[in-house]
């Protein structure tokens, strides 16, 4: 009898190990899926352009060029090395950060907030850079000594700290709820949206559109020297987010759960606003408001994963990456006058489904789906 007890336990175990071995790959196959998914999508965004080059000799050049090859300058070879090193590849680098950065800001916010409906788009961070950057366009006022391009980048990186910053002393000072501080963002936004409206209103038109185009948001000026400093914070900032995910996830509980389980809530919540506030200011400064992609990335994620964080942030960079390729892709390839800029791609995308997450929204955070 004490045999068979054993046997049927050691079975029950090996089942035990082979579904959690199954759970694993099925996550681990659907973050491959992405990735691939990304490689391709921005390989065929590299063949996009008046040359027409195509779609294995895209990865051939790139292959090449990292080998050091060389080519006569004029010749064909080189014509084409240089237009897609130089040209379109670093639309797509640019894109894939600010996929990830964006994708993980959604995710980290969302669990940091308890609330699905978080993301830098939302709470306000996305209006705060896109004023202090129309601040620097229009009237050329800048934080720093620093003119032009840096001028701009600057004070988008500062307008976009301001409405972090405004959230972490509500939440010190007046210990608001996770839905208080997402109704705080949303007001703060509102007053950043109205700042860069009284500026645009008393501009000449030329630089009215200059404003304008970066308010929507758009890669089409990539260049390789706009990468290190975004690549450098998403880098750091997916690291930590990484390495205390189960932080997050018991976050999502609430906090007084939190503090039963040991965690200081309040404390990691103020760390993770304020690299959130880092990460996202550092892309919307180069690319300017690319707004939803925080939003729709983890939601689709999490209805495939399920909400266990440590699986959802990997898995929301890569689909996040691949998602903005794609609204990309879609923006050029589309017949208008010019190429749609992708901030406006993804609003066509996120605003429908922001209505129907209010739609649907319950009082759990987990009881959305």
């Amino acid at each position: 009898m004490c045999q068979l007890y054993e046997d049927t336990l050691t079975d029950e175990l090996e089942r035990i190990k082979t579904d959690y071995r199954g759970y694993i790959r099925r996550k681990l196959l659907f973050i491959a899926a992405c990735c691939a998914a990304a490689v391709v999508i921005g390989g065929v965004s590299c063949t996009i352009g008046g040359r027409e080059i195509g779609f294995f000799h895209v990865f051939e050049i790139i292959w090449d060029h990292i080998l050091g090859a060389t080519f006569v300058p004029g010749s064909s070879e080189w014509w084409d090395d240089y237009i897609v090193f130089n040209i379109r590849l670093p639309r797509v680098v640019m894109t894939v950060i600010a996929g990830v950065s964006l994708a993980l800001c959604g995710v980290a916010m969302q669990s940091v907030m308890a609330n699905p409906l978080a993301d830098p788009f939302t709470t306000g961070i996305s209006s705060g850079a896109c004023f202090g950057a129309v601040a620097a366009i229009v009237m050329g006022l800048t934080f720093t000594s620093a003119m032009g391009q840096y001028g701009i980048i600057t004070n988008a990186f500062i307008g976009g700290m301001v409405p972090a910053m405004i959230i972490i002393m509500i939440a010190q000072r007046y210990r608001a709820s996770p839905a208080t501080l997402i109704l705080a963002g949303i007001a703060i936004s509102y007053f950043f949206n109205a700042m860069s409206t009284f500026i645009l209103v008393s501009t000449d038109a030329d630089t009215l559109r200059a404003a304008y185009v970066w308010q929507i948001g758009s890669l089409e000026s990539a260049t390789w020297s706009d990468l290190p400093i975004m690549l450098a914070i998403t880098v750091a900032g997916s690291l930590f987010l990484q390495y205390t995910s189960a932080k997050l996830n018991i976050l999502t509980l609430g906090d007084e759960s939190a503090k039963s389980l040991g965690l200081d809530a309040s404390k990691y919540r103020m760390v993770c606003l304020v690299i959130i506030a880092l990460m996202a200011s550092s892309i919307i400064s180069y690319t300017g408001i690319i707004g939803f992609i925080g939003l729709v990335a983890p939601h689709i994620v999490r209805i495939v994963l399920g909400s266990d964080n440590k699986f959802l942030i990997p898995a929301s960079m890569a689909f996040g990456s691949a998602f903005l390729l794609l609204a990309d892709l879609i923006g050029r390839t589309i017949v208008a006058p010019g190429e749609l800029p992708v901030g406006l791609i993804m609003s066509f995308i996120g605003g429908p489904l922001f209505l129907y997450l209010i739609i649907r929204q319950k009082k759990g955070y987990g009881e959305i789906y």
